[in-house]
């Protein structure tokens, strides 16, 4: 049987995923028939985070490949961008909370100081 799937790239820490078909039986970075796409977790700034060809993966589709969970996901994020939206928001959102924290903190401590340097002037008074 066929498969759409990943195959990991990358260095430690840092994962690049090239989009796949393969027989079910190659090892998961072992030989694969054609390479429809390439996926990357963690892109930034101009990076394209996913990229592939539609066609291709139609075409496997056809001939009765089965696309991995993973791939699925991805084909419907190319389809709905809608979910890249989201995902963009909800990391805006996670970024000014932990702000808010850092600032809740640094003010937290600036006071803390501020005390314990008046009960020393206080004590040596």
């Amino acid at each position: 049987m066929v498969v759409i799937r990943l195959s990991r790239g990358g260095t430690n820490k840092r994962p690049f995923y090239k989009i796949v078909v393969a027989d079910r039986r190659a090892s998961r970075d072992g030989n694969y028939l054609e390479r429809v796409g390439y996926f990357n977790p963690i892109a930034t700034g101009g990076e394209k985070r996913l990229e592939l060809d539609k066609e291709r993966v139609a075409h496997w589709i056809s001939k009765g490949a089965q696309p991995s969970d993973r791939v699925k996901n991805l084909l419907c994020e190319l389809d709905k961008p809608e979910i890249l939206e989201k995902r963009a928001t909800k990391k805006a959102t996670r970024k000014t909370r932990q702000k808010e924290k850092a600032a809740v903190k640094t003010e937290v401590a600036t006071e803390n100081t501020e005390v314990k340097e008046e009960k020393v002037a206080e004590e040596s008074k």
